[in-house]
């Protein structure tokens, strides 16, 4: 099978971390990328999730300023949890 080289930019601090990581479980940044090409075109998927925080969804950041409004308003009532000792 004829062999073909790729470029792939990435932030240099990100590299070495990848490169430190494959070397601990014992395989090359070019087998890692290999496994990952190889198992995306069996699954035709991206082989694993792709997902945002939901903390930071719309929904919630819109909840959040509300919340920091009434709070800065003097609206908001403050509770202590029952689980915190006192």
């Amino acid at each position: 099978m004829a062999q073909t080289n790729i470029n792939i930019r990435m932030d240099e601090n990100l590299k070495k971390q990848f490169e430190a990581f494959c070397s601990d479980i014992g395989m090359t940044m070019t087998t890692a990328f290999c496994v990952f090409a190889k198992t995306a075109v069996r699954k035709q998927k991206i082989p694993f999730e792709i997902s945002t925080d939901p903390f930071y969804s719309e929904s919630n950041i819109c909840y959040l300023e509300k919340k920091m409004a009434d709070y800065k308003a003097g609206k908001l009532q403050l509770a202590e949890h029952a689980l915190i000792e006192a």
